[in-house]
């Protein structure tokens, strides 16, 4: 009996609104229902049993029309899985291009992947590569510690006295691109020309080397000149280094005066701004100069430390960080009467890029007050460094105190924790301009082995917060050989344009004595390096023989990735765009971080864990690899597919072996159906012209539109972005070369023109002979491990947009994961346009992998598909989910005296009725205003249906973070432009004759050096320009979220209450597909809008670090360690310094800055969201 049509507002009556009490908690949702997860309200789900079948309710207006009973959507399924699979018999050719493959037996083998081997091998051959490489640091090292050894001091030597290749020379010049500039015109240095060499990406010449000297550093002072004249002979031994091995790329000698001698020569990039680039802060040179360190931070916030001083204590800490590396761990504090951590974090943490930030976003908020407490400061820093029950470097302890000055040495606090063994060091920094005395703070850092220093302005920032490293060194240089060992970097981008690469490091020693019987020097010189890229480590790897989804990963002792198919971080070009990124945090008026290189960013610290889906089996498999075991295991788990939209259930062999003499480790991942491959034998070379023809455009009209994927097939082919240019230069090469030429690939060679072929066969079997209007089809397609991708018919191309590599195809992976017919609709995004339906051009690609056995061995070298007419198979789906058998039957009516059941052609204006896929999207509705929003998440269409679908675990939920993305800024407030803070020493300073002979005035000088150079130390910036590239974008964290069918497989049907105003809807999965059909009543009131799934990559701050640190993953540390040694000499601890300049210069820098820098005009603010200030 059908019930009165309902009203908004109105109770739906009848048994469905009734179920078993839930204490407490309204109706208790049936079988198969979960309790919605905490957030925004829900409307509650009520569920009725898949074997009880709803009463018969009347749809609004219509009172003859009853809801569609459970086994009419049966039916409907049914109707539509039999059409689904009737069409991708006939025109996807699964079983024709099998039995093509069994005709063609004679021309291919079938290959085996043995993973122990093949990965043990790999792991060789890396061994072998970068152990020629520990070869040439070795003997640059040994040759370094000679020369300089060798080397007389001298204290008259003169600029001129050097000649030298200034890699930054050009740089200064007003057009350094200009062909027509005379190069070499300072008189020290030399005149070089420069020839194109792929290798380094760069113009190189081979016969000399370059210098590149910081900015903030004076070439002519003697210690570099010196350094620049027994640095030279290093030349020699760097020619010699690649003529035993030509495949060296950059050898660099970084000396720990802050000169770098690289080669071959080439010119310095210049960034857009002024290069601060200084070989001492780079990840490779900290990581080779010291062992790992725990560090504390204390900084003095008493009420004296104010103004200026409290800022610069700020920027200091901010450099301090940046001299630390993931080997390390550290903490910060406050202190004035009692210490308190300036961040959540309550103990030492690691040192990555993440907690660094943490730190310097905390240190903005430290607010002067109250007096100073020494003792508070080192007390806590002593507790923290004496924690043994967290993870830490368990190396070289140090404290690192701020502070403006104090009277009291603390001697009790270093009795009761650091002597008589003195294991922590002290180091001590004077902050700001002050008459203080500074006894008290030498006094400590030559009491505990460390050192004092001075940082009375901005100039003195960066050269101060580094050299504790040359105290950190003497261990290590007293260690002699027994230190001397490389150590291997994380991945980083290259400050030369080589892109991403590992260096390997060798510490340099100096070897002098100070005079006859004296102590050993105890002094680091530098540090050797040789750069290994990435890529030149991946062409060790298997490429194409794994297939679509198998692959090499690598990783490091911190589970760090140095191989992996999803590192893919944003490398900066040109221009840099996380280290080109200014801190604006804490007070408006000054930027508290030091602007950073903008050409060179963090090292690429990706977890294994971020790489991909953690799950605990990862978790295990990455322990054992850090541990250095070798293991194999066959897990169930996740996968992003690459279009990064959908997450696939698959299962996987994991094979790992540590990669020998290094910190590295090596991992194997391959499906199981990809343990065998196909390996063509085309011997016959009338045969390979035959099937090279169907390669030719004069072909495509007849056999279909053939993408070829742009593989490095050989040598001297020419790639290209455009594949039809791609086949071009390959058809013409093809036209001078055979498959069977050294200076090709042949195995690629071969299965390309196999499967060339074999698609073609396909054609002439199927294909050609077939009207695909009739099953209103754009297109029929096949694409091939060999690497073709062949589309009929030849004007379908114009239409196709897949990527030319099927490996690289989001359609091609999903389909060898997934058993039957996967559905692709097209990409859509909320905030574009909807598609446009014009011409049939709309289409939706359904695909399935060809699977082979042969000789009992499986495997998947090819998918077949069709491409939908979206317009017409949305017609098609009304029907085949009606109460009409065919199209041209007419459609039933129904009088008021009979009873009929609501079906989605009819009664399309009460009865939604939806396909989506297992992401979530939609692929074809009933309703004819939804078509332009097929390929988009369903909540955007049906936020309420979707959530209810959610709920009935019909879809479960994935997030995860993606730390390589690149964001454009957030447009910033106005922060106006009054001046930032600046110090002007007034008339009393200058009538004050101690002011004269400090440090202070030199320190004017260097501030206003770096004021004059970076305005936005003094004003504040005006909005960037919208086109400027850094001012788009920049590093930044992306929650991604992605939705899978969840456990859920019967057919059932629920009701969405939403008190008064509920839904009845059918969900039921297709059989053999990635579908999911659902039948809905529409929506007739607002009261169901309740929450929205978010499915859109979102900006984030990641996970929350405070709760991260507490678990931290495993990792271990460098297995050597250099933090004591009996012989050191720690009378040379910081005695403070003076810089007496001229009076001239002195006056004429106060009336400067009283008088030459007036405040900027306000700039014009404008509503551009990509500009910032």
């Amino acid at each position: 009996m059908a019930v009165p049509a309902r009203t908004c507002g109105a109770s739906r009556p009848g048994p469905a609104r009734t179920a078993l009490p839930w204490p407490g908690r309204g109706p208790r949702p049936g079988p198969g229902a979960r309790r919605p997860p905490s957030g925004p309200p829900r409307p509650l789900l009520l569920l009725l049993p898949p074997l009880l079948l709803l009463p018969l309710f009347a749809a609004p207006g219509a009172s003859a029309y009853s809801f569609p009973q459970q086994h009419t959507m049966q039916h409907w399924a049914r109707r539509l899985e039999q059409e689904i699979d009737g069409v991708m018999r006939i025109f996807g050719g699964v079983q024709q291009l099998r039995e093509i493959y069994k005709d063609n037996r004679n021309l291919f083998e079938v290959q085996e992947n043995e993973p122990q081997k093949l990965v043990e091998k790999v792991a060789g051959d890396i061994e072998s590569l970068l152990d020629r490489k520990v070869q040439a640091l070795k003997r640059l090292a040994d040759a370094a510690e000679n020369f300089q050894k060798a080397h007389r001091w001298q204290d008259n030597i003169k600029e001129e006295d050097i000649l030298y290749y200034d890699a930054k020379a050009d740089a200064e010049l007003d057009d350094p691109e200009s062909e027509d500039v005379e190069r070499g015109s300072k008189a020290s240095t030399l005149r070089l020309d420069f020839v194109e060499d792929s290798n380094f990406k760069n113009k190189v010449n081979y016969s000399y080397t370059a210098v590149q000297i910081p900015t903030d550093i004076y070439k002519g002072s003697t210690v570099i000149l010196n350094e620049l004249n027994w640095t030279e002979a290093l030349e020699n031994v760097f020619i010699e280094n690649r003529r035993q091995d030509p495949t060296l790329l950059w050898q660099v000698f970084g000396s720990a005066t802050g000169v770098t001698r690289y080669y071959p020569a080439t010119p310095w990039r210049a960034p857009k701004k002024i290069d601060l680039y200084d070989v001492r802060r780079r990840p490779w040179y900290i990581q080779g100069a010291s062992s790992p360190k725990d560090m504390v931070i204390i900084v003095d916030v008493s009420g004296s430390v104010s103004g200026l001083t409290l800022k610069l204590m700020k920027t200091s800490v901010c450099e301090m960080l940046d001299t630390l590396s993931d080997d390390d761990y550290v903490n910060v504090a406050s202190f004035n009467e009692k210490a308190q951590p300036v961040s959540c974090f309550t103990h030492l943490v690691q040192a990555n890029v993440r907690n660094k930030k943490v730190f310097k976003e905390a240190v903005q908020g430290m607010v002067a007050k109250g007096t100073t407490g020494y003792k508070a400061g080192f007390e806590y820093a002593f507790d923290q460094l004496q924690n043994s029950n967290i993870t830490r470097a368990n190396c070289n302890k140090m404290i690192m105190m701020f502070t403006d000055g104090g009277e009291d040495r603390v001697q009790d606090v270093f009795e009761k924790y650091n002597w008589p063994n003195r294991t922590v060091r002290v180091f001590t920094f004077s902050v700001g301009q002050h008459n203080y005395d500074v006894t008290p703070l030498q006094w400590m850092a030559c009491a505990n082995k460390g050192y004092y220093f001075e940082i009375p302005s901005i100039g003195a920032i960066r050269i101060n917060t580094q050299e504790y490293l040359d105290v950190l060194g003497r261990p290590m240089v007293l260690a002699g050989k027994e230190a001397k060992q490389v150590q291997w970097t994380n991945v980083y981008e290259d400050a030369l344009g080589l892109g991403l690469v590992v260096t390997g490091t060798l510490p340099v020693f100096n070897l002098t004595q100070d005079g006859p019987g004296e102590k050993k020097n105890q002094l680091i010189l530098g540090v050797m390096g040789i750069d290994v890229a990435l890529n030149d480590i991946k062409r060790l790897t298997p490429n194409y023989t794994l297939g679509a989804n198998g692959y090499v990963f690598a990783i490091d002792l911190n589970g760090y990735v140095l191989l992996h198919p999803n590192l893919k971080p944003q490398v900066s070009q040109g221009g840099g765009q996380e280290e080109g990124k200014l801190y604006r945090m804490g007070t408006p008026d000054f930027l508290p971080c030091l602007p950073q290189t903008t050409n060179f960013r963090e090292p690429v610290t990706l977890d294994f864990l971020d790489a991909e889906l953690e799950d605990e089996n990862k978790e295990e498999i990455r322990r054992s690899m850090i541990d250095g075991n070798k293991g194999h295991k066959q897990i169930r788990t996740l996968v992003k597919s690459l279009d990064e939209r959908y997450v696939d259930e698959v299962m996987r062999n994991y094979t790992w072996v540590p990669i020998r003499s290094t910190n590295y480790s090596l991992g194997l991942v391959l499906p199981p159906y990809s343990t065998f491959y196909l390996q063509a034998n085309l011997s016959d070379q009338i045969l390979q012209v035959k099937y090279f023809e169907f390669l030719l455009p004069s072909s495509f009209e007849s056999e279909g539109h053939v993408f070829i994927a742009p593989r490095e097939y050989c040598k001297d082919l020419n790639a290209s972005d455009n594949n039809t240019e791609f086949l071009k230069n390959f058809i013409e090469l093809m036209e001078k070369v055979t498959p069977d030429s050294k200076q090709c690939n042949n195995f690629l060679l071969h299965n390309l023109i196999l499967d060339t072929g074999i698609t073609q066969q396909l054609v002439e079997r199927v294909w050609r002979d077939q009207d695909l209007n009739t099953y209103s089809l754009l297109a029929v397609f096949a694409a091939t491990d060999g690497g073709i991708t062949r589309v009929f018919p030849n004007k379908a191309a114009d239409d196709w947009t897949e990527n030319p590599e099927p490996f690289n195809a989001s359609f091609y992976r999903r389909s060898l994961d997934n058993h039957g017919y996967v559905f692709k609709p097209p990409h859509q995004d909320a905030l574009l346009r909807p598609l446009e339906l014009e011409n049939d051009t709309v289409g939706i690609l359904v695909s399935t992998a060809v699977e082979l056995s042969l000789g009992g061995r499986t495997l998947r070298p090819a998918v077949v598909g069709v491409k939908l007419d979206l317009e017409a198979w949305a017609e098609k789906f009304k029907v085949l989910a009606s109460n009409r058998t065919h199209q041209d039957q007419p459609q039933k009516q129904c009088g008021p005296s009979s009873h009929c059941e609501m079906d989605c052609e009819v009664n399309n204006e009460d009865l939604l009725c939806v396909l989506i896929d297992d992401g979530g999207f939609l692929v074809l509705s009933n309703q004819n205003h939804q078509w332009d929003q097929v390929g988009r998440f369903f909540s955007e269409v049906d936020a309420n249906l979707m959530l209810a679908l959610y709920n009935n675990s019909f879809y479960t939920r994935k997030e995860s973070y993606d730390y390589q993305a690149a964001c454009a800024p957030q447009p910033p407030g106005n922060l106006g432009a009054a001046p930032r803070g600046v110090f002007v020493p007034t008339i009393a300073d200058f009538l004050n004759l101690a002011w004269w002979t400090s440090a202070a005035a030199w320190s004017l000088f260097q501030q206003l050096l770096y004021g004059l150079i970076y305005h936005s130390w003094f004003q504040a910036d005006p909005a960037e320009a919208e086109g400027n590239p850094e001012a788009r974008e920049s590093s930044c964290v992306m929650k991604q979220t992605q939705y899978y069918f969840g456990s859920v497989n019967a057919s059932y049907n629920a009701i969405i209450d939403c008190g008064n105003c509920s839904r009845l809807f059918h969900a039921q999965r297709l059989t053999n597909t990635n579908l999911l059909f659902v039948v809905a009543e529409k929506p007739l009131c607002s009261q169901c809008e309740g929450g929205r799934l978010l499915q859109k990559e979102t900006h984030s701050d990641g996970p929350e670090q405070c709760e991260l640190v507490q678990r931290p993953r495993y990792r271990r540390g460098p297995h050597i360690c250099f933090d004591y040694n009996a012989t050191e000499d720690t009378s040379d601890c910081g005695r403070g310094a003076s810089f007496p300049p001229s009076l001239g210069v002195l006056v004429s820098l106060q009336l400067l800055l009283l008088l030459g820098l007036p405040p900027r005009p306000q700039p014009q603010v404008h509503a551009h969201a990509s500009r910032r200030v």
